[in-house]
């Protein structure tokens, strides 16, 4: 065994003291050996020797400047020694180099709370706790280091805070304009998104993945009475059919609704070789497709007398939805039952079906059904044919105006932190 891999197992032993001076030995032979700067310059750092392990490891990543374990034990000793700029600089420079090190992140988030930037602390805090426990870590105090408890104990408190805070600069000025009773269940579903509260769902089956908005009766499927656009909606299916198959024997224009292999894989099955969701959209993200909307003016025209749930970035998704023959969308739940979905029928061949919080609904052409996509749910088609429905997101109905705008507003806003987020 060499002097290094020896080393390597006396540490993996906890026989810190012992490693330590094999390091010691290996660095005196080999001045450059970068991971002997490490291990040396850590072991001064036990000491409280920031000196000496700032000097060992400026050398390493002069040597290695690629290596983001050196920057980072450079960041920490920076860190120690009171140099928080020099700190800062040395974390970003490691997760830069590997933006998913959890570890560096959660300590530059540290670094920057300490420096009082409340603004990107946050989002780094939340950057690293996401990093971490989609690899299992941090979930609990029994996956957590205990020396790393207390930055993540402070970190959750301070992603809380700051959503905390940007959803109150959102919600209170249209609660001084139309009182707090106007917006206390959007309140509330602010305070289960944070995790300050629990939700209580009224139907076991509903889950939103999401958000959940208390006090709104849960259903799998919608009262039809409840929505006056659906008798114009129903009489517009000869029209909006006639559009459709203008467009259908191309498949120009028409777009994957799962936008990589990896997630159709994981969404998708088929009994009739490989299966395909694709759309052909009028809106996307919430954006309007112009060109689309032109080509299908009566589709967009019965569309505009319906209340789209309109997000910024977000929503609509309205969309000619597509499945070839044999293709089963797998079970799967939506985010938010502030917003419903809505089906007209257009082509429905045999052996085609939806099924909602276990509830089996067979379309029928040009029959409009709304449903709560927060509960289970899945579709197939299992004919030889296409099926086709115009698919399109509403609002719950039993929202105010005031709390839509509130939603959308708050849902908007959320969208803008994670993308903070997930650009690191």
């Amino acid at each position: 065994m060499s002097t290094t891999a020896e080393a390597k197992a006396l540490l993996r032993q906890g026989r810190v003291a012992e490693a330590e001076q094999l390091f010691d030995q290996i660095l005196q032979r080999s001045p450059n050996n970068v991971e002997a700067l490490n291990a040396v310059a850590l072991a001064s750092l036990r000491r409280a020797d920031s000196r000496r392990s700032i000097e060992l490891l400026d050398r390493a990543v002069a040597l290695l400047p690629g290596d983001a374990l050196s920057h980072y034990h450079l960041g920490r000793a920076r860190s120690l020694a009171g140099d928080l700029v020099g700190a800062l600089d040395s974390y970003a420079t490691a997760i830069r180099l590997l933006p998913d090190f959890h570890t560096a992140r959660l300590h530059y988030a540290e670094t920057l709370d300490r420096a009082g930037d409340m603004e990107r602390a946050p989002i780094q805090y939340l950057r690293a706790l996401q990093d971490a426990q989609q690899q299992g870590h941090w979930l609990d105090p029994a996956t957590t280091p205990r020396g790393l408890q207390p930055i993540v104990t402070r970190g959750v408190l301070l992603v809380r805070e700051a959503r905390r805070a940007m959803c109150a600069q959102l919600v209170e000025p249209l609660q001084a304009k139309f009182g707090a009773a106007a917006v206390e269940r959007v309140s509330e579903a602010v305070r289960i998104h944070i995790r300050e509260a629990a939700p209580e769902f009224p139907d076991p089956r509903q889950q939103p993945t999401f958000f959940y908005v208390p006090g709104l009766p849960a259903a799998p499927y919608l009262d039809r009475e409840m929505f006056p656009w659906v008798q114009a909606m129903e009489g517009s299916t000869a029209a909006i059919q006639d559009e459709l198959r203008r467009l259908l024997p191309s498949t120009e224009g028409r777009e994957r609704v799962f936008g990589t292999a990896a997630l159709e894989s994981v969404n998708l099955r088929g009994s009739a070789g490989p299966p395909s969701w694709n759309g052909y959209y009028f809106y996307r993200y919430g954006v309007r497709r112009e060109d689309n909307c032109q080509a299908c003016p009566a589709t967009a025209a019965a569309l505009a007398a319906v209340p789209l749930c309109h997000i910024r970035t977000h929503a609509p998704e309205v969309l000619f939805s597509v499945f070839t023959a044999g293709t089963h969308l797998l079970p799967h739940r939506g985010v938010t039952n502030s917003r419903l979905v809505a089906h007209l029928p257009l082509l429905i061949p045999a052996d085609c079906a939806l099924r909602v919080g276990g509830e089996l609904h067979e379309w029928q052409e040009g029959r409009v059904v709304i449903f709560d996509d927060t509960y289970e749910h899945e579709a197939w088609n299992r004919s030889a044919e296409i099926r086709v429905v115009l698919i399109f997101d509403i609002w719950n109905p039993q929202l105010t105006e005031v709390e839509q705008a509130a939603i959308s507003l708050l849902v908007a806003a959320m969208g803008d932190f994670r993308q903070l987020v997930d650009q690191g």
